[in-house]
C-alpha cells in the first residue's frame, strides 16, 4: 500500500531506527557506533564525540512506496550530521513520473543510475527545457526552478537526488497536485480559462509520484511551441565530459562548475578505489562532503581534533558525510572496485592532502615535529597521490 507524502517526511527516526533494524535482520548492514578516541588534558576543553557519519540509505527507513516507484531519503531527519546535503534514491516504473514541483531552500543535482529519465524545467525567464537522460548522465536545477521527472521507455529508472540543504524534504518541496488540490474550484477556472470542472478528476491529494503513459516521442512539443528554449544547458554527460585523473589505486571524474557553469553550489566527483587501495589522508578547506556508495565496501575514517578519530565501514546502498575542514580518508577492504559518487557543496573543488602538506615545509622541521630521520624526510616527496 503506498504510503503518503507525510508518512515519508516523518517515517522512521534514529530513535526508533534500531527497533525497526532489529525486527527485520537490516541491523546486519548498518554499522553499530563507532569507538572513538578523545584525549584531553585535566584542563583542558570538554569536546564532543564524533557523530556517526555513515547512514543505509536504502534500508535505513521504508520510505514512499507506491505504484509509479519508490523514494528512500537521507535527510537530517534520518542523518543529523548532514545539516547541509541531503539525498534521495529514486525509482520510477514505465511511464511513472515525479510530479511537476519546485523545492524553495534547495537547488537539486541528480545522477542516473538506471534506465532513461526526461526532465522538464521552466526558469524565471520563461525558458523551459526538456531534455532525455542515460545511465552516468548528471543534471542540476537551481532553487525554485520548476520541474518534473519522467521515467521514458519500457524499462524502470533509478536515480541518486542530492539537494544542497539537509532540510530540503522537510520544509520547502512544492507540488502541483497539493496546490491545486487546495484551490476552490471558481479560483482555478479563472486562473486556467478552463471549466469550473476541469479539474474534478484531479488527485485530491498531493500524488508525488504518479502513473501515466509511457512516452514514445522522441523530443515532444509543448502545450504552448512559442515558448523559448533554456539559455542555459541543465544536463552534462558527467562520465564521458567530466574532467579524468588516472592515479595508481583508483581514478575520479569531476564536475564543477567550470564545466557545467548551472551547477552553481555544488561540484561532484565520480570516485573508484581498487581493492586494497586508498584515498589518501587529505581534508576539503572550502566544503562539506556527501558520499554515496554506487559498488563495493570499504572504511571511512575521520579527525575532528582534539584527538577524535572515528572510523565507520560502508557498502553499497549507503551514505556518508564529512564536514567542512574535517581530515579523513577511505580504504576499499573489499575485493571489488569501491564506486563513489561524491557531492561538495561550493562550486569549485579542492582539497589538501596530508603528504603534500609536509612536502612543502623545510626537512628539519618535519623531523623535528615527528623524529623522523632525513631519509624517511626525503621519501615524502616521491611518494604516491591521490588514490594508491
Amino acid at each position: 500500500m503506498a504510503t503518503t507524502r507525510r508518512g515519508f517526511l516523518s517515517a522512521v527516526s534514529l530513535s526508533s531506527f534500531g527497533l525497526v533494524t532489529a525486527s527485520t535482520g537490516l541491523d546486519l548492514l548498518i554499522p553499530k557506533k563507532a569507538e572513538t578516541s578523545v584525549k584531553n588534558g585535566s584542563n583542558g576543553p570538554k569536546v564532543e564525540e564524533l557523530e556517526d557519519f555513515v547512514y543505509d540509505i536504502e534500508n535505513g527507513s521504508k520510505g514512499w512506496v507506491g505504484p509509479g516507484g519508490t523514494a528512500k531519503e537521507a535527510t537530517v531527519e534520518e542523518f543529523p550530521v548532514s545539516q547541509s546535503i541531503a539525498g534521495v534514491i529514486m525509482r520510477l516504473n514505465p511511464g511513472s513520473f515525479r510530479e511537476l514541483h519546485w523545492h524553495s531552500i534547495a537547488a537539486e543535482w541528480a545522477y542516473v543510475l538506471e534506465g532513461s529519465v526526461r526532465t522538464t524545467v521552466v526558469a524565471p525567464d520563461g525558458t523551459t527545457a526538456t531534455d532525455d537522460f542515460e545511465k552516468g548522465d548528471i543534471w542540476y536545477f537551481p532553487k525554485g526552478h520548476g520541474h518534473c521527472l519522467q521515467c521514458i521507455g519500457d524499462q524502470s529508472c533509478l536515480f541518486l537526488l542530492v539537494f544542497d540543504n539537509g532540510h530540503f524534504s522537510e520544509f520547502g518541496t512544492f507540488s502541483s497536485t497539493d496546490w491545486i488540490n487546495h484551490l476552490s474550484p471558481e479560483i482555478l477556472a479563472r486562473n486556467s480559462g478552463l471549466p469550473a470542472n476541469a479539474f474534478a478528476s484531479s488527485p485530491h491529494k498531493e500524488l508525488y509520484i504518479g502513473t501515466g503513459k509511457i512516452a514514445t516521442a522522441k523530443k515532444p512539443q509543448n502545450i504552448d511551441p512559442n515558448i523559448p528554449p533554456s539559455y542555459a544547458a541543465h544536463k552534462f554527460r558527467m562520465e564521458t565530459d567530466g574532467v579524468y585523473e588516472k592515479y595508481p589505486g583508483g581514478s575520479t571524474i569531476k564536475v564543477s562548475a567550470q564545466e557545467f557553469p548551472i551547477q552553481k553550489t555544488l561540484t561532484a566527483l565520480r570516485m573508484d578505489i581498487e581493492p586494497g587501495a586508498i584515498r589518501e589522508l587529505h581534508w576539503h578547506p572550502n566544503a562539506d562532503e556527501w558520499q554515496y556508495v554506487m559498488s563495493g565496501q570499504g572504511n571511512l575514517s575521520i579527525f575532528g581534533s582534539h584527538g577524535r578519530v572515528k572510523t565507520m565501514p560502508y557498502k553499497k546502498g549507503m551514505v556518508s558525510f564529512i564536514k567542512q575542514g574535517f581530515g579523513h580518508y577511505i580504504e576499499n577492504t573489499g575485493t571489488e572496485t569501491l564506486k563513489l559518487i561524491i557531492v561538495f557543496n561550493s562550486d569549485e573543488y579542492q582539497d589538501i592532502s596530508l603528504n603534500d602538506w609536509l612536502a612543502s615545509n623545510p626537512a628539519q622541521l618535519v623531523e623535528d615535529h615527528f623524529g623522523i630521520t632525513p631519509a624517511q624526510t626525503a621519501k615524502i616527496a616521491n611518494h604516491k597521490k591521490g588514490i594508491f
